[in-house]
């Protein structure tokens, strides 16, 4: 009898405790469910308050014409709101505003407009109306000068993420279809000749016609084969070959290469390589030039990282045991070679999505830092001013780009006459002009 009260006990006891875990429990939740519900009403409220001091700001500068002051403060960098690019851009923006946010005049960017429209102008539908062609090139220039977030350009202009990707990819495409033939092609003989006589005016270097670099392009990592990404300095890139005039204009490019690559192996499969390896190469020249008695064609200038070949020359090693001919050689070919650091240091300060980590997919990447290089050289052409402020990234960037070597195996012993005979002929040049001197 005693243990079936002690169990009853002991039951009730259980119950008790139960019921009360439940009920705290229950009042646990509810108090939970208030809390997050004050919150929500705390923030819509700060929500509302916001966008009520964004509209009573956006009413201010919508004021007529009459009644702006003579310097109105400029508050449209931190407005959002749908009409930005019509009545803000449009209307507001002053030239420098054109060159900071589009790297670029207002003239030429409705110049790339009217060239891009073949390929990018689209047609109302019953549902909605088409983005303007003008709005789609501005929200791609603005991607690729600031390289900033697809959330950020959706807000500014108005438009949906996706419409930004997609304008970013259409208008990048449009740019390596259309203008890639107008602004980035392979010089025609009357241009070589410009380029040859431009590179002895300027630097004193006969016979070259252009110069020939590397640049890594910082990527986040990708779907697969990250492995082969990863450069000599230990962060993930692609690599892009560019070949420039005197004037730092690109004229041949090769990108999208793993940033493993080296730079020797992207020169091989690259079109420079096919068309100057042809017998009857571009470079050619008939009948051919003269250098120190001997003929010669024009040639191309490199690095370290490329073999040396009868048209591709680069400096010799250096070191203790160099004649009085090659280091006269090196010092002369160390000025005309730099206008390609100088090219991609401009190509990255003006568009810095190859400045910072790109986070587009990697089928894109390559063709954006294409149409990269054929706004670079629209730029370039149209004259647009260069803002020196802008190297100021690239001359802080965190990673430096790496360098690459070539094993003097791959050098062409041929081309080692041809390097001697500038040898000859700048140690020449050099006591002629020490001869004048005395």
């Amino acid at each position: 009898m005693s243990n079936d009260e002690t169990l009853r006990s002991l039951m009730f006891t259980l119950s008790y405790v139960l019921m009360k875990r439940r009920r705290d429990v229950t009042s646990a939740d509810a108090q939970r469910r208030r809390e997050v519900q004050r919150r929500v009403t705390h923030r819509q409220y700060f929500h509302q308050k916001h966008k009520r001091m964004l509209m009573m700001m956006i009413a201010q500068t919508s004021r007529p014409v009459s009644d702006i002051p003579v310097r109105p403060t400029r508050v449209w960098s931190n407005i959002e709101s749908t009409d930005w690019w019509e009545r803000v851009v449009m209307r507001e923006f002053q030239p420098s505003d054109w060159l900071e946010k589009f790297r670029m005049t207002k003239e030429t960017f409705f110049l790339l407009c009217g060239k891009l429209k073949p390929r990018l102008n689209r047609q109302d539908t019953r549902l909605r109306p088409a983005l303007p062609l003008e709005k789609r090139v501005a929200v791609a220039l603005w991607r690729l000068a600031s390289n900033v977030e697809y959330r950020t350009i959706s807000t500014l202009f108005g438009v949906g993420r996706s419409t930004v990707c997609k304008c970013v990819r259409d208008v990048c495409h449009a740019i390596v279809l259309l203008l890639r033939p107008l602004y980035l092609r392979t010089p025609s003989e009357h241009e070589l000749e410009d380029a040859a006589r431009l590179f002895a005016t300027r630097w004193g270097f006969p016979h070259c016609v252009g110069v020939v670099g590397s640049l890594h392009v910082p990527i986040i990592a990708p779907s697969s084969n990250t492995d082969n990404y990863w450069n000599s300095r230990g962060w993930l890139s692609v690599v892009t070959q560019g070949a420039v005039n005197g004037l730092g204009q690109f004229w041949d490019v090769c990108a999208g290469f793993p940033g493993s690559t080296e730079h020797s192996a992207i020169l091989q499969n690259s079109t420079l390589w096919a068309r100057a390896c042809d017998g009857g190469g571009f470079l050619l020249r008939d009948p051919p030039l003269n250098l120190v008695g001997c003929p010669l064609g024009y040639l191309m200038l490199g690095d370290a990282g490329y073999p040396l070949k009868s048209w591709l020359l680069k400096s010799y090693p250096e070191s203790g045991e160099l004649t009085a001919a090659q280091r006269v050689f090196n010092r002369k070919l160390e000025q005309p070679r730099g206008v390609v650091d100088e090219a991609f240091l401009r190509l990255r300060a003006r568009w810095q999505c190859l400045l910072k980590r790109n986070d587009c997919r990697m089928d894109v990447v390559p063709t954006m830092i294409l149409a990269c290089c054929v706004l670079h050289n629209v730029c370039e052409v149209h004259g647009d001013e260069f803002d020196r402020r802008w190297e100021e990234a690239v001359r802080h960037e965190e990673s430096p780009q790496p360098a690459d070597e070539v094993s003097p195996s791959a050098d062409d012993p041929q081309a080692e006459e041809v390097r001697a005979l500038f040898c000859q002929y700048f140690l020449q040049q050099e006591n002629q002009r020490r001869t004048l001197a005395c």
